[in-house]
């Protein structure tokens, strides 16, 4: 058997929910302490690292900002993705994954709104200001409020789901709206210091603690998701049953 037809078995096997629950209770305890032991050490790092020349002891609210920031776009493009699997592919999980997704997505957006404004009132004078970046990352937070609210009002989980994956790839188009806002417009938030053509420009005493912090929080997104995606499969074998066993009772009474 080739190795395109074995990852596609793979892929296909992870389709089946019993198979998927049986791999997230063998992975989870293992991402929960990785993420765990990585946030430990990025924390220690970050509290380590020096102050910044300008910015004094507050740069450290950066270590868990930026993070939040990066999180609420990967999560929303992971949400797309699934969308398209939902709408192109049929997976049998992706619109599981998606409204797995969708709570923390919303909360890590909260969150990166929440320290951004933290850190901007020494930094700006202003708890907030309506720039492109910091409008186009609240009008993300609202996206993922309406698509929970979206996926929350429809009883059809067919009509559920195609609902919440065409308002999300709609929605998609503001992601690369957030990451290149800076360079687009004027605004009070600072360029992109880390993904650049020509390298980043933090120093690397504070960039180690930073990519230390991204690693342990996006491991902590992984398990949030997994356990999230899980309990999703178990509410609806649930309400699966109920309706089994409705049904079967109006049956008994006829």
């Amino acid at each position: 058997m080739s190795e395109t037809s074995q990852s596609a078995r793979r892929l296909s096997d992870l389709a089946n929910p019993t198979r998927f629950l049986a791999l997230a209770d063998r992975v989870l305890p293992w991402l929960a302490a990785a993420s765990a032991l990585v946030l430990a050490a990025g924390l220690y790092l970050a509290f380590a690292a020096p102050a910044d020349y300008q910015q004094g002891i507050t740069v450290r609210i950066m270590y868990i900002h930026v993070p939040f920031a990066w999180l609420s776009m990967f999560c929303y493009s992971l949400m797309a993705l699934s969308a398209l699997g939902t709408l192109v592919w049929r997976h049998p999980l992706a619109d599981v994954a998606l409204k797995a997704a969708a709570p923390i997505g919303a909360v890590f957006t909260a969150l990166a709104l929440a320290t951004g404004s933290i850190w901007g009132k020494p930094m700006w004078g202003t708890w907030w200001v309506w720039d492109a970046r910091l409008t186009s990352v609240f009008v993300l937070f609202l996206m993922y409020l309406g698509i929970l609210a979206l996926t929350r009002a429809l009883d059809d989980p067919s009509r559920s789901a195609r609902a919440a994956a065409i308002i999300t790839l709609v929605g998609f188009i503001n992601i690369p709206i957030i990451k290149f806002s800076v360079d687009w417009w004027n605004t009070l938030h600072q360029p992109a210091s880390v993904f650049r053509l020509d390298g980043p420009t933090i120093d690397p005493s504070m960039l180690r603690p930073l990519m230390v912090m991204a690693v342990g929080f996006t491991l902590l997104f992984m398990t949030l998701h997994v356990a999230s995606m899980r309990t999703e499969i178990y509410r609806r074998r649930v309400i699966a049953m109920r309706q089994i066993a409705a049904r079967r009772a109006e049956r008994g009474q006829g």
